[in-house]
């Protein structure tokens, strides 16, 4: 694609970059920055500058924070006796938005994967460990709820393994989210049934 200016060619390869968009869509949104208001794109710019130089992980449960400790291990209405396992922050929203969860969470940050190089200890297990052996009399239950596909149960059994001793039982989403997916992709009524149909662990 020939373009009329080094400088959109750079901006647009840089949106290309995005995960789902391609270079025909980057070209279009870099369009329509060059259209707006000039302080709308430098508004832009500098949310995102401020969300790379600011943002923090929650000191407990990993999830995307402005603070310390995120608006869910500080809130009083939440109950502690249920962890919830994701992968990542975005299937939090995604359980959060069902509108059928009201425990805690605890976000290890992805799933093992040999062939990705991942393994266990690149992920935030062993901090799970530790959280479930200080608060070992308060949570009854923890809900393993990583996206069904053959890494997110190779994750689950080594958690499961790892943790079994630790709470007094560890149950699983129920399979309407369809297998092979990833949360982030399930409708919301799909999503919060498979919380509530949630089933144990074996």
């Amino acid at each position: 694609m020939d373009y009329p200016s080094k400088l959109i060619e750079d901006a647009v390869n840089q949106v290309a970059k995005l995960p789902g968009i391609g270079k025909k869509t980057a070209l279009r949104l870099v369009l329509h920055l060059i259209k707006n208001k000039e302080e709308n794109t430098f508004a832009l710019t500098q949310a995102l500058n401020k969300l790379r130089s600011s943002i923090k992980f929650c000191n407990c449960c990993h999830n995307i924070s402005d603070t310390d400790l995120c608006f869910i291990c500080t809130s009083h209405k939440r109950d502690r006796r249920i962890l919830c396992v994701v992968e990542d922050a975005k299937d939090v929203m995604a359980i959060e938005n069902t509108s059928q969860y009201n425990g805690v969470y605890h976000v290890v940050g992805g799933v093992i994967s040999p062939m990705n190089g991942v393994g266990p200890t690149d992920l935030k297990i062993e901090s799970l460990v530790s959280r479930l052996n200080q608060e070992q009399s308060e949570v009854k239950e923890v809900i393993l709820a990583l996206s069904p596909t053959m890494e997110g149960d190779t994750t689950a059994f080594y958690i499961n393994k790892r943790i079994k001793d630790l709470t007094g039982k560890i149950t699983v989403i129920a399979r309407g989210v369809p297998v092979g997916g990833d949360l982030e992709y399930a409708d919301e009524i799909t999503l919060g049934r498979s919380i509530l149909g949630r089933t144990l662990f074996n």
